[in-house]
């Protein structure tokens, strides 16, 4: 079975300011990082902004 996290790279943790620590769980709808363990959740349905 294929793993459904991603790992961000690139990106650094607004948080803890830790580079390539963030994680993409598209399964759970969320973004956290394996450093400092804050998450973000988002809706992967969401199509884009409703201005």
């Amino acid at each position: 079975m294929r793993d459904l996290s991603n790992l961000l790279d690139g990106l650094r943790c607004s948080e803890c300011l830790s580079e390539n620590t963030l994680w993409l769980d598209l399964a759970a709808g969320l973004v956290e990082c394996r450093e400092c363990g804050q998450g973000a959740l988002f809706d992967p349905d969401h199509e884009g902004d409703d201005l």
